[in-house]
């Protein structure tokens, strides 16, 4: 014999989330998501989503001594895309602002793009990435975290600083390259374009001007950062 039951209604905790309701993350779950992106930009293989920019014409065979040259100065590009993703990663995290959120991330998209072309080339040169690169990242985490804490104008204006840096950093390096190195000279140019862009985006979302203090600080730390990657 078959027994019927009146149905019972669904408590609210039983009932499955709205599609439409924003999934609430707890403070352990971003972090273990920070700790995920950072393990990936540090240690995992990146692909890019657009094609790596390529020289208009083929290029001769590069010296060896021009290989090294090229490397060193692509091991800092690279450094400086992993601190891009570290910066990108906690200025994210710390706005409440949906729109800014999303542009930041899109940025870090883009600068994903860097990642993955600065590894290709490295490759290609017979280099490898810096050995201080869990450093870099860290370090560059906690500054993010700082300009995210001091309020969206002020973390903007970090954006607009770190880029322009960035993009003045990398017109040096398209006249200290290897004149035969059109390959790495067309990857560091698409890279600058870029940069210069993220830098005018969030110029225009509101960012606020850096004092002069910090903005030199700002250069100190790059140049250390810079002369070490170099090396290491």
């Amino acid at each position: 014999m078959n027994a019927s039951f009146p149905a019972q209604p669904l408590s609210s905790s039983a009932l499955p989330p709205s599609p439409a309701s924003p999934i609430q993350l707890s403070s352990v779950d971003r972090c273990l998501m920070a700790l995920d992106e950072a393990l990936r930009t540090v240690w995992g293989d990146h692909a890019a989503a657009r094609p790596c920019p390529q020289p208009a014409h083929e290029q001769p065979p590069l010296s060896e001594a021009d290989k090294r040259a090229s490397a060193a100065l692509m091991r800092v590009n690279h450094v400086g895309e992993v601190c891009a993703q570290a910066l990108y990663a906690s200025q994210a995290w710390g706005t409440r602002d949906p729109a800014l959120k999303a542009q930041l991330e899109e940025a870090a998209r883009e600068e994903t793009d860097h990642l993955a072309w600065t590894e290709q080339r490295l490759r290609e040169l017979g280099g490898r990435t810096s050995l201080l690169n869990p450093l870099w990242y860290a370090g560059a985490f906690g500054l993010g975290l700082l300009a995210g804490r001091a309020g969206d104008a002020v973390s903007l204006g970090f954006v607009v600083e770190t880029e322009r840096q960035v993009s003045e950093h990398l017109d040096s390096h398209l006249v200290r390259l290897p004149s035969d190195d059109q390959a790495s000279r067309a990857i560091v140019l698409q890279m600058r374009n870029d940069e210069a862009a993220h830098a005018d985006a969030a110029q225009a979302a509101g960012g606020r001007p850096l004092p002069a203090p910090v903005r030199g600080l700002m250069r100190l730390a790059a140049r250390v950062m810079t002369l070490t990657a170099h090396r290491i």
